[in-house]
């Protein structure tokens, strides 16, 4: 099984992005740290309790029975993530400390200068978390970090602030997670339900969901990119 790192510049956009490939992912039994880079606060509606809150209550609803799933908070400034050496080690600690196989990240192009700024502290990180000779921070949580580790791929999925349509490379059958997906990103009341600019937003993000799935013939579906190319050895899953 492969340890998978989710990298979200707020709570609420890992779920909104591959929530139901995260339950997926858990319920196949992959170990996954959601990393929340910021705890999303100032905000129009909420605080950061109730952030903090409203994440671990949506972590449960994605990791059902299987306790596959954990989140952690680097807490860098909200509305004001900067790519630096400090950040870009704070990521390498935390690939280091999970043995990260594989980095899910923001698609690069974006609207909101915080996803644009993790994606490019993520890119960098997974270099740096490789290197020799050079110590990492040890992330909230963690007693220690493992050894020098380089993720084997980086993949990107879609939160994104501009009004574009995705070009995925491929797209996972959620069908079984729809539901799952829904009721996570219904937890997170104050950036949806109790804001009015955002009224409707789950109902919109299940017809997304299920016009992606359309596109390869199920339920629902959320949607991938790669820069790198994926490897195939047999066609086996490949709907």
């Amino acid at each position: 099984m492969a340890s998978i790192l989710v990298i979200a510049p707020h709570p609420d956009d890992a779920e909104i992005g591959m929530g139901g490939t995260i339950a997926l992912l858990a319920s196949q039994g992959h170990d996954i740290v959601l990393l929340d880079m910021t705890d999303g606060c100032p905000t129009p509606v909420g605080d950061r309790e109730t952030r903090l809150s409203e994440a671990a209550a949506a972590t449960r609803e994605l990791s059902g029975n299987t306790g596959r799933i954990r989140r952690l908070l680097l807490d860098l400034p909200n509305r004001r993530v900067t790519h630096t050496i400090e950040a870009r080690h704070a990521v390498a600690g935390v690939i280091r400390a999970v043995q990260a196989d594989v980095l899910f990240m923001p698609h690069p192009e974006d609207a909101h200068p915080d996803h644009i700024a993790v994606t490019r502290i993520a890119e960098d990180a997974r270099f740096d978390a490789k290197l020799t000779k050079i110590e990492m921070p040890v992330p909230p949580g963690f007693d220690g970090i493992g050894p020098p580790k380089h993720p084997s791929r980086v993949i990107y999925y879609y939160c994104s602030h501009l009004r574009s349509v995705p070009d995925p490379s491929f797209i996972v059958d959620t069908s079984q997670f729809a539901s799952c997906k829904r009721r996570a990103i219904e937890c997170f009341r104050s950036q949806f339900e109790l804001n009015p600019r955002n009224s409707g937003f789950s109902e919109r993000m299940s017809a997304q969901d299920a016009y992606f799935g359309s596109r390869i013939g199920a339920a629902a579906g959320e949607p991938f990119f790669v820069k790198e190319p994926l490897g195939l050895s047999s066609l086996n899953g490949v709907i």
